[in-house]
């Protein structure tokens, strides 16, 4: 099977002095989409490096590939960005891995993320959004119990989430606030600050009948007074923490985690792979965010690291996205009796 794989590689050129530096924090590599092209080689597959923007266009234009394997995060601040890739997709035709449109840009939006969850009855953190301008935080407004956690609205890979994220006064907030709007371009979400175990689980498989890879829990190697797995906690991960899969917590709890996730992945249908973090206090998982497009860093990529403890080889990893895939498609054209670009090829998954 001919997969072409779409991403958004980080710039090696210097960025500008004025923009936050965590601007790429959420694009890939070269290694990592040289390791996941390799895991797809490796399974039989022709790849095909598409990339983004004008470019993937032009490509998927001239030469459809069988699949597309994407992790492409979108650039811009836009909360649809992650969504434009799978749009184009979808209009030409193209079987492709991972979430719909609607999915990529709802999960993006963490605050409609965090209703619909709550909507499905997942616990969530009390929270408010403050929009631009930041004038608005002087504005009165039902702010959720301090110490309160400050962060970017539209955003992953913890970006805009620091050490000093924590908020303990209400005096700081408008400060704090403000920094935000300043560095990311967008409304802000105040969020009460849970303390508890820091919880991400992942997840495979299709909406309807998804499969828990792991719950894996992220611990501090030094006593911390309030620890959050912060931007610069994952950029010194090996130091600062220690991941533990399966959490080693009351079985009860677990279990409590575990259904909580499944609610949450198919509460925003999320498809072949998710992963899903909480906060968990008295046993009680607090639903945070879901990243329908997990980092797949072969070496730091937290969902591979969880696939790793739980006995999973990466290319093991990377063919279960795969074959989810595969299956959903399959099942749709067959739906539809019509011919399919997939079983047109004879290839394998």
């Amino acid at each position: 099977m001919r997969i072409g794989l779409t991403y958004d590689l980080k710039d090696t050129e210097v960025i500008q002095t004025d923009l936050p530096d965590d601007l790429q924090e959420e694009f890939d590599s070269p290694a990592t989409i040289d390791a996941i092209a390799a895991a797809l080689r490796d399974q039989g597959h022709e790849v095909d490096l598409l990339g983004d923007g004008r470019e993937l266009l032009v490509a998927l234009l001239d030469s459809p590939p069988d699949l597309v394997f994407n992790v492409a995060e979108g650039r811009g601040v836009g909360r649809t960005r992650e969504a434009r890739v799978p749009a184009v997709l979808e209009m030409l035709d193209i079987p492709y891995t991972g979430s719909d449109p609607l999915t990529l840009a709802v999960t993006l939006d963490k605050d409609c993320a965090r209703r619909l969850v709550q909507s499905a009855g997942v616990a969530i953190p009390r929270g408010v959004v403050i929009p631009s301008p930041v004038s608005d935080a002087s504005q009165k407004r039902d702010y959720p119990p301090f110490p309160a956690i400050v962060k970017p609205a539209w955003e992953g890979s913890s970006k805009g989430i620091r050490a000093a994220s924590i908020v303990d006064d209400p005096i700081d907030l408008p400060a704090a606030i403000e920094a935000i709007h300043e560095d990311h371009r967008q409304p802000v979400l105040v969020e009460e600050y849970i303390e508890g175990h820091e919880i991400t689980v992942g997840i495979v498989g299709p909406t309807a009948a998804p499969r828990i890879l792991g719950v894996m829990r992220v611990l501090p190697n030094q006593p911390h007074e309030r620890f959050i797995y912060s931007l610069e906690v994952k950029r010194d991960f090996e130091r600062q923490v220690r991941y533990e899969c399966p959490a080693q917590l009351e079985s009860a709890d677990l279990k409590v985690i575990e259904d909580a996730a499944i609610v949450a992945y198919q509460a925003l249908g999320c498809r072949d792979i998710a992963r899903v973090d909480f906060r968990v206090k008295d046993g009680v998982p607090y639903f945070l965010e879901v990243n329908p497009l997990p980092g797949l860093n072969p070496q730091s990529g937290d969902i591979v690291i969880m696939a790793k403890l739980a006995g999973w080889s990466y290319q093991e990893l990377v063919a279960t996205i795969v074959e989810s895939a595969v299956e959903r498609n399959e099942c749709i054209h067959a739906l539809h009796q019509g011919p399919h670009r997939l079983q047109r090829t004879g290839s394998q998954s």
